[in-house]
């Protein structure tokens, strides 16, 4: 499960990074002279992806467990 996962986060890290970004570009008054929120909504991204990609692995092998 976990060489799946670490598939996926590759996958739902930058999803969720960009979700995180474009979120915080949408609130102009957020962004103006703060850099440091752009970095923190991507980190925020990918560390929230660490779960998300682990429950996403389980439910893709449950699935397919009475496939082979």
């Amino acid at each position: 499960m976990l060489k799946l996962a670490i598939i996926l986060f590759g996958i739902v890290g930058t999803t969720l990074a960009g979700i995180a970004i474009v979120a915080l570009l949408a609130i102009p008054a957020l962004v103006d002279g703060k850099p440091l929120l752009i970095v923190a909504a991507t980190v925020a991204g990918f560390i929230v992806a660490i779960p998300v990609s682990l429950l996403i692995a389980n439910a893709i092998l449950k699935a397919n467990r009475g496939t082979v």
